[in-house]
């Protein structure tokens, strides 16, 4: 089993590498350009020549016997030939795979997927990682030698290794991972531009962070600002609806308000009394995304459908990407959502059910899991809130995966059906909610996407495969998907960061037309007809980028006149 040849590198792990960086080549939730793939392929070629090297050193443990002579070039020849031709069909069909993907999402084809420019950074990624990997021997070899001075060699080799990983821990928690949080933190500062470098506040007494405001507009940051003076305002919800209409209430916190999670929700709600929100029909607790950012797309149209008679309060708990928030700053989410929903529900709960509005609760990703977290149903069950709509909710969340699990047998795990659809619902691009008959005194919709893998990436594709993909394919699932141990693992971890970069209506890209159904079926509007549905997705779709209204109002616009 010893393959070793002049350069030191086993042929059997060499193999390894090459047919992972094969299969990394096949299809998978998100179209990958070709320097994404020769990325991953010099990762995955690192992974399999580990696996090979630690193959090696387990047959070598139980003292099995190595082949020899002739055995040793026959054991190579059946090797290497089948590696070639699995590494020559998967670099032949890549381009095919790849534009598989890039037609189901409406995306431009690619004329060619630039297979030696590919191999290159494979190639370049894998020789940096086996540098590094040799780079770690030599410092495992040098203390595990010195040691043997002291002490047997089992014990020094078990001391040498952990000292080799306390130093690998050492050098990458204050080098790298401290360099890159100081960036992060950098980057924060200047992105959401508090305190300081904040623009002047309005002026108008009515809008949150303006005259009388309980909260500071310096304390906003970009996000909040962005939020509070965009939407539409009544005269922009008057000219689609044809009627009378109000200027939607925004209420949104900063983190930098307070210190902490229940002292900011406080804040929200006492800035939400004062600007009226309880006096209007509709009320929908928000948890915006790891940012702070509000999805325009998400909140325009369901202001529209309800004549603007509607107030949105969010807290801010998180400055960084989703993904950067869900592994640093997981519990800051849940704590905020917690106290932001508990507090609204206790001062909502006491209002006469007569003279109060309709209570919802909103989320998108991290956010759609904060609040899915914060909205205890058993605490709900004396006086439940009106319903949910949680868009993209992250796999970890244990709430969905508990209603995924409990769906009807015959439905699929990408579109799960729950009894007769009284109280839970599921969304997506390419299929409708339902509208608002058949409910229960409840009302929850899931707005998901089959390629989003934010929502179905699993911790266990690296041993077997994910269930959805033992389902007939969604539409916009290459059926040329396959599951490959370990390397589809890889290939939905780089799949999640490249989730926001799908074309709208797949990966995680949600955007305005798909929510307009769900929130429709939700909160039910008054008189809202499927002539008012098309028309409203007509409006979002009509050149506007993030949402039904994309131009945020100056300090002088007529959303500072709030009724």
């Amino acid at each position: 089993m010893r393959f070793l040849n002049r350069t030191g590198l086993y042929v059997l792990p060499l193999c390894l590498a090459f047919v992972s960086l094969a299969t990394s080549l096949t299809p998978s939730l998100i179209p990958r350009d070709w320097q994404v793939q020769g990325i991953l392929g010099g990762i995955v070629m690192g992974v399999g020549y580990v696996i090979g090297r630690l193959f090696i050193a387990f047959w070598r443990l139980l003292e099995l016997p190595e082949p020899k002579g002739r055995a040793i070039a026959l054991a190579r020849f059946i090797a290497v030939v089948p590696t070639a031709m699995i590494l020559a069909w998967c670099l032949f069909s890549a381009r095919d795979w790849q534009n598989g993907i890039r037609m189901r999402m409406g995306m431009d084809l690619l004329e060619s997927s630039n297979t030696f420019r590919m191999l290159a950074l494979a190639l370049v990624g894998f020789g940096v990682l086996v540098l590094f990997g040799y780079a770690l021997q030599w410092l495992f070899d040098r203390i595990r030698f010195r040691l043997y001075r002291f002490m047997p060699m089992r014990t020094a080799n078990l001391a040498g290794f952990i000292l080799t990983a306390l130093v690998l821990i050492f050098l990458a928690r204050d080098g790298v991972i401290n360099r890159v949080l100081i960036g992060l933190d950098d980057s924060v500062t200047l992105a959401q531009r508090l305190f300081a470098d904040a623009p002047p506040p309005p002026e108008a007494q009515g809008l949150t962070g303006g005259a009388a405001s309980l909260v500071d507009w310096g304390a906003l940051g970009q996000p909040g600002r962005d939020y509070i003076l965009g939407g539409p305002d009544a005269t922009d919800i008057a000219s689609f609806t044809g009627g009378e209409a109000m200027t939607p209430i925004r209420v949104y916190v900063g983190r930098a308000q307070a210190d902490t999670a229940q002292r900011r929700a406080d804040i929200a709600l006492a800035e939400l009394i004062r600007q009226g929100g309880f006096e209007r029909e509709v009320l929908i607790v928000s948890m915006p995304t790891g940012t702070g950012w509000m999805d325009p797309g998400a909140m325009d149209p369901v202001e529209y459908m309800h004549d603007g008679n509607i107030a949105t309060v969010a807290v801010q708990y998180s400055y960084l990407q989703s993904p950067l928030a869900l592994i640093l700053e997981t519990q800051s989410g849940l704590d905020q959502a917690a106290a932001l929903i508990s507090t609204v529900h206790r001062y909502w709960r006491d209002l006469p059910k007569d003279a109060r509005p309709r209570l919802y609760v909103f989320g998108l990703s991290l956010g759609a899991w904060s609040s899915m977290h914060g909205t205890d149903l058993f605490v709900l069950l004396d006086d439940p809130i009106n319903g949910a709509l949680w868009a993209g909710p992250p796999f970890p969340s244990v709430r969905w995966q508990n209603v995924v699990a409990s769906r009807n047998a015959d439905s699929r795990y990408v579109a799960p059906v729950l009894g007769d659809g009284q109280l839970v619902r599921f969304a997506s691009h390419d299929k409708d909610v339902g509208g608002p008959d058949g409910w229960g005194d409840m009302r929850i919709v899931y707005l998901q996407y089959p390629s989003d893998p934010i929502v179905f990436f699993t911790t266990s594709a690296a041993f077997r495969a994910p269930q959805w993909m033992k389902e007939p394919r969604a539409a916009d699932i290459s059926p040329d998907m396959r599951f490959t141990p370990v390397v589809t693992q890889l290939q939905l971890a780089v799949d999640m960061l490249l989730a926001n970069t799908a074309p709208e209506g797949h990966g995680h890209a949600y955007y305005a037309a798909d929510y307009i159904g769900p929130w429709v079926a939700v909160t039910a509007p008054t008189g809202w007809t499927a002539q008012d549905t098309t028309r409203l997705i007509a409006l979002c779709d009509n050149g506007f980028k993030n949402g039904c209204y994309d131009a945020p109002h100056t300090a002088s616009t007529a959303i500072n006149e709030r009724p």
